[in-house]
């Protein structure tokens, strides 16, 4: 039996710098607070947890002398200036590339260009994206496409962990409606490598296992992917979750892991894999 592992599963680099910086301030100040989970990991959440990073719903619950770390996935405006006003030591963990995406939206909204934004609803990615402009519009799918109206000038960027495939369904449909489209393709190279990897593992292995939380967005994805091309694809937050049923008749078993998975979940997971089936050999997927 032979197991392929995704060369870019697990942490992109941007929630890597982000939980290392969670973890390196909270061990200089003690504790560390941030407006959210860091990442949408339960086994992250519980380590930092332990390690003194507390969640809170309210700047007026951090003490004068703690830091306030910002997450990878952006953080409102209207928040930055608040804490700015309360002299509140911000640690900016901003991923860049998001970040990045900021900048766009700005620039096609001085354009004058009605924005819209591919993505999930209510996701803390898109909140920060949206807040950076006025009067945007949040759309996740074709049939919300279908229901705009037309319009004369439109500016399009993405949540960075979006399919291509519904962002190209949803670029089609807007393209009847809207007289001068300006798109920037804001989905991050992680997210790319990810999902064209997946896709590879999808048709060459016998089983394949996404190791990520059913909180995260882009783990979820990256299981949609594989099943589309692959019914014996599995979705698993850790060991705990694994079937070995599941690899009675394989020959190949592939492996990738969405962008909040760390690093020993993923080592786990090889390692049982290794230790229930008949391995000979252990590869990793180039793209």
């Amino acid at each position: 039996m032979k197991i392929i592992v995704a060369k870019d599963a697990g942490y992109c680099f941007g929630v890597r710098q982000a939980v290392d910086q969670a973890y390196k301030t909270a061990e200089q100040y003690g504790d560390v607070y941030m407006l959210g989970h860091i990442v949408h990991n339960e086994h992250v959440v519980s380590d930092l947890e332990k390690s003194g990073a507390k969640v809170i719903n309210s700047l007026e619950k951090i003490p004068d002398d703690k830091p306030l770390l910002f997450r990878a996935h952006g953080t409102e405006p209207a928040v930055w200036s608040k804490a700015k006003q309360k002299n509140i030591n911000i640690i900016d963990a901003t991923c860049p590339l998001v970040t990045e995406i900021h900048h766009e939206v700005q620039k096609l909204e001085k354009e004058g260009r009605q924005i819209i934004i591919i993505g999930d609803h209510g996701h803390d990615e898109i909140i920060g994206i949206a807040t950076q402009v006025k009067k945007p519009i949040v759309i996740s799918n074709v049939d919300e496409a279908k229901k705009l109206k037309k319009m004369k000038r439109v500016g399009v960027v993405s949540q960075s962990t979006q399919m291509i495939e519904n962002i190209q369904a949803i670029i089609g449909e807007l393209l009847t409606k809207v007289n001068d489209l300006h798109f920037v393709n804001t989905i991050c190279f992680p997210t790319k490598r990810n999902h064209e990897q997946i896709k590879k593992l999808a048709e060459i292995a016998d089983v394949l296992l996404i190791i990520g939380s059913f909180t995260s967005a882009n783990s979820k994805r990256l299981t949609q992917l594989a099943l589309e091309r692959n019914p014996f694809s599995f979705q698993v937050t850790d060991v705990k979750d694994i079937n070995n049923e599941w690899f009675k008749k394989a020959t190949t078993i592939g492996i990738s892991a969405g962008a909040s998975t760390p690093d020993n979940i993923i080592k786990d997971v090889i390692e049982h894999v290794k230790a229930n089936c008949d391995v000979v050999t252990e590869e990793i997927l180039y793209e």
